[in-house]
């Protein structure tokens, strides 16, 4: 368990000998459905979680910027705020000083910090504790330089410092789920447009949604998430399009005939995904989540074959998940491990849980993490 916000303020204290300006919290998301479709300009469905990454915070006279992480051990990074510029740092420190330096290359003066982090967030399981930090640091920048930005534009600066700090290729849809989302809502990201919210409301309809960490853990700026998104690009020059969200799924046949084998069915996989996420958030609306099933079990099945980013854990999980009753699974996240998801009535919780544990147990694997989630509300200010 993180820190409460006032725990985090007394630890501040302890470590750096005088009170924090304030507590701020960003919460992990979950992607319901819509992967690997965001850097291609594509439609995503993804909800802030109830588990965060909190800082506590206060300005300092100089230009020097020390964070503490409370979380894994504990340990602390510091540097000069103007000796900040992408290859200057690297490790867990590039996220938060990343978006700091995303904040002065943005032209927004900030000043010197003293940070004080912990987290609930698990690393590597697929729940964007990358983003989770950035956003909590972005909302504390935020406040200290007086900026006053908006969600939309805290997020791009978040993608900025994991895109040029980080070095890795991903898109908006973590920053912005963590900086947007609200409580019983998922956000429905539109290329070019501000995200709409859209009711997901399990608790009222008798439903647990699992996060089955699989323990895999999983790097977004090693090889296989890049070469992903280098197929797509590929693909949409020869298709003549200018990004993937500009194909639909008439264009497939086409496509086909164009495309390489391994280069269509990369973009064979990011068409019927934007289509998916369409279709689920009419669901959503019409319906309720407890039709989504097909769809994150069709999802499931695209990224297993289609855009390969699962693994024989995933695999293990959503199979596992849906034999012991479930309505719809799939594998969550970048891919090349991390988290699956399961869709169950509230009654059937218990049993699919003990199924995949015993299943991974029997197939010789590390014993995952499962455990609930729930929407809830988007970054913020928490104390102080």
């Amino acid at each position: 368990m993180t820190l409460s916000a006032p725990e985090l303020a007394a630890a501040f204290t302890d470590r750096f000998g005088r009170e924090p300006a304030g507590v701020w919290s960003a919460p992990g998301r979950v992607n319901l459905i819509g992967e690997h479709t965001d850097y291609n300009d594509g439609f995503v469905l993804p909800f802030a979680i109830n588990r965060s990454t909190s800082v506590a915070a206060a300005p300092r006279n100089d230009r020097a910027a020390n964070i503490h992480s409370a979380f894994g051990g504990g340990s602390t990074a510091s540097t000069h705020l103007d000796d900040l510029r992408p290859g200057s740092i690297d490790g867990w420190s590039a996220y938060p000083l990343g978006v700091l330096w995303a904040f002065e290359d943005h032209g927004i003066r900030v000043p010197g910090v003293d940070v004080y982090l912990d987290s609930d967030v698990p690393v590597g399981a697929g729940l964007s504790s990358s983003a989770a930090l950035e956003c909590a640091v972005a909302v504390m920048a935020n406040d200290l330089s007086g900026a006053g930005l908006a969600g939309p534009e805290l997020a791009a600066l978040g993608q900025r410092a994991e895109n040029l700090m980080v070095g890795a290729p991903t898109g908006i849809m973590d920053q912005s789920a963590s900086l947007l989302g609200e409580e019983g809502h998922a956000v429905f990201g539109l290329p070019q447009q501000e995200a709409q919210l859209v009711p997901l409301d399990l608790a009222g309809s008798g439903l647990t949604l699992l996060v089955i960490d699989t323990r895999v853990s999983h790097e977004h700026s090693t090889g296989g998430y890049a070469s992903r998104r280098a197929s797509c690009e590929q693909g949409a020059k020869a298709m003549g399009v200018a990004a993937l969200r500009d194909l639909g799924t008439d264009d497939l046949a086409e496509a086909a005939g164009i495309l390489d084998e391994e280069t269509f069915r990369r973009v064979r996989h990011v068409v019927t995904e934007n289509a998916r996420v369409l279709a689920a958030v009419d669901v959503l609306r019409k319906e309720g989540p407890a039709k989504l099933g097909s769809l994150l079990v069709e999802s499931h099945a695209s990224m297993r074959d289609d855009f390969e980013i699962s693994c024989p854990e995933l695999d293990l999980a959503v199979e596992t998940a849906l034999g012991a009753g479930a309505l719809g699974a799939r594998m969550t996240g970048g891919g090349f491990g991390g988290s699956a998801i399961a869709l169950v009535n509230n009654d059937d919780a218990g049993a699919v849980t003990d199924a995949v544990t015993r299943a991974f147990a029997a197939a010789g694997y590390t014993s995952p993490a499962v455990f609930t989630v729930l929407p809830a509300a988007g970054a913020g200010r928490t104390e102080g």
